[in-house]
């Protein structure tokens, strides 16, 4: 059912069929999406509803759509089921996440291949026995790119919670024994970082058939300041952008190969 006033218009999201691109860029901030729609040719804003902001323009002639999914699982769930209903069928989440291994520095990039389901969303679609993983193509495509643009990265499993102070401040919740614990074997599993999206966006992804992919700039990391070593606070996310658009650039040539292929 359609609770839209405007029926031609998704509820939340506000964007009907022919408003978005088939590739989108989902940030968590609507402010990024000004600054992400900056590297689309001929870049408009289509929507403003609530968390979820929308502009369309064009990367190499094809129409590409940047859309914000506010914070945690509940909200990105909603953008990507009503971005996939408005026709788009090929994602990359761009979001900012905190380091766990001391290895992994402020400023660089993390590509997640898969994300630990320590939050509520996802059990809402499939059983918690269902991986959390992204697509090949995209994370392929993310690597290509980071490589060419000379980005620190890495790549592998993330962790997703639901409570931002939960991690940082575990010990003050009553569930504290719970979430240290947690938190000692996702490190000793490698887990590179923390962040609050993929592992809903993931699993939403695998019931739709659509391809999604995640890439993050790691803020700081509080393994690393625990154990006395450097540690800044980074908040520009312009290299992580500038990442996620060369690698929608990848994959749009190569979608208009592959078909071009059927095609023939």
């Amino acid at each position: 059912m359609n609770y839209s006033e405007n029926i031609d218009k998704q509820y939340h999201i506000q964007v009907g069929k022919g408003d978005v691109g088939r590739y989108v860029i989902l940030p968590g901030d609507p402010k990024r999406c000004a600054q992400i729609a900056k590297y689309f040719d001929d870049a408009k804003q289509v929507a403003d509803s609530r968390e979820y902001v929308t502009y369309t323009g064009y990367l190499d002639g094809v129409k590409v759509s940047v859309t914000s999914t506010g914070i945690g699982g509940p909200s990105a769930a909603i953008a990507l089921e009503e971005l996939a209903m408005a026709g788009a069928d090929t994602f990359v989440r761009v979001g900012t996440c905190g380091g766990m291994q001391t290895e992994i520095k402020s400023g660089d990039m993390v590509i997640a291949q898969g994300a630990i389901r320590m939050e509520g969303t996802s059990r809402e679609y499939a059983p918690i026995e269902f991986p959390a993983v992204a697509d090949i193509q995209i994370v392929n495509a993310l690597v290509r790119a980071a490589k060419e643009l000379e980005q620190v990265y890495h790549v592998g499993v993330v962790q997703c919670k639901d409570s931002f102070y939960g991690q940082h401040s575990p010990e003050t919740k009553p569930v504290g024994y719970e979430l240290l614990n947690k938190w000692e074997a996702w490190k000793r599993l490698g887990c590179l970082a923390s962040e609050m999206e993929s592992a809903a966006l993931f699993v939403v992804a695998s019931s739709l058939g659509v391809r999604i992919g995640s890439c993050f700039l790691v803020m700081a990391n509080q393994e690393r300041e625990k154990e006395g070593l450097e540690n800044p606070v980074v908040h520009d996310t312009e290299s992580v952008i500038r990442v996620a658009i060369e690698a929608i650039r990848k994959l749009i040539q190569q979608d208009t190969q592959s078909e071009g292929k059927r095609v023939s």
